[in-house]
């Protein structure tokens, strides 16, 4: 199941699409979901229950609207929707806690259209226990690539197998960049930099024989380099954590930073469940 999160924003409506077409290539269910406040959810009397009411209402309406979206892009598939109660961040990360792939735009959620990315979407990546997508709005042409972003660390196996997967349910090549910079404490060469991508590299060829893979090596901020890779491409798919980073960290820098501005769908890969 891929469960993706709405607030009646137009991202929100993207990201509902974007997760329609990728239960269709994946031959799942949907499940559209749309938090509000519990008091909300809860009270049918009293002082507040018109203004409850309106709230579901409300909520209702968000999700009918996004229902008819997914309909419409995807006819095919199995399509439920639920209205959460509770602060959007625990709602979601709950409501996914079983399913392959949680999606949400690039807006936020729980009803406020002006908040930023970062209260929601750094929250739900850095804690899920499964996959996150953050859907901006696409490119008028997407070039279908999958790029990946990769820095010799053990995530970057977790990021590889999924864009490669992805790749291959799409039929399109994926990109590999890795990032260096130097000066530093000790002498970079770039081919010392190639080579950690054609260590990351093993296997994953072999397992995904019909993805055509270009390898590219640039010297310069990941952040940077990843974001001009990306423009343009169907996906990026990056780790939550990545090399120099530490573990009790929910989520790098590199991933915070390219949820703050996306340059294409973002896929933030949690890896391993309880990690």
């Amino acid at each position: 199941m891929i469960v993706a999160g709405v607030d009646g924003s137009r991202a929100g409506l993207e990201a509902v699409a974007w997760a329609a077409g990728e239960a269709a290539l994946r031959e799942v269910p949907l499940k559209i979901v749309h938090a509000i406040t519990r008091w909300a959810c809860e009270t049918d009397s009293g002082r507040y229950a018109e203004v409850a009411r309106w709230m579901r209402q409300g909520g209702q309406s968000v999700l009918a609207a996004a229902e008819d979206r997914a309909r419409h892009e995807q006819p095919k598939i199995a399509v439920e929707t639920a209205l959460l109660p509770g602060d959007p961040r625990a709602a979601l990360i709950a409501a996914a806690d079983s399913a392959e792939l949680l999606v949400i735009g690039t807006h936020g959620l729980g009803g406020v259209r002006g908040m930023l990315v970062g209260s929601v979407a750094y929250g739900v990546a850095g804690h899920a226990t499964c996959d996150v997508v953050v859907v901006s709005e696409p490119p008028p042409a997407p070039r279908g690539e999958v790029v990946a972003g990769v820095d010799g660390s053990q995530a970057s196996q977790d990021v590889l197998e999924f864009a490669f997967t992805e790749a291959e349910l799409r039929g399109v090549g994926v990109r590999v960049v890795h990032a260096w910079s130097w000066p530093g404490p000790e002498p970079v060469e770039e081919g010392d930099e190639r080579l950690v991508v054609r260590e990351a590299l093993a296997g994953h060829r072999e397992r995904h024989p019909r993805v055509s893979v270009v390898e590219e090596v640039v010297q310069g901020h990941p952040v940077d380099v990843l974001r001009e890779a990306a423009t343009g491409a169907g996906l990026l798919v990056v780790g939550s954590r990545g090399r120099g980073t530490f573990a009790g960290l929910v989520l790098g820098s590199v991933s915070q930073a390219l949820l703050q501005r996306p340059p294409c769908p973002l896929a933030v890969i949690r890896g391993h469940r309880g990690d």
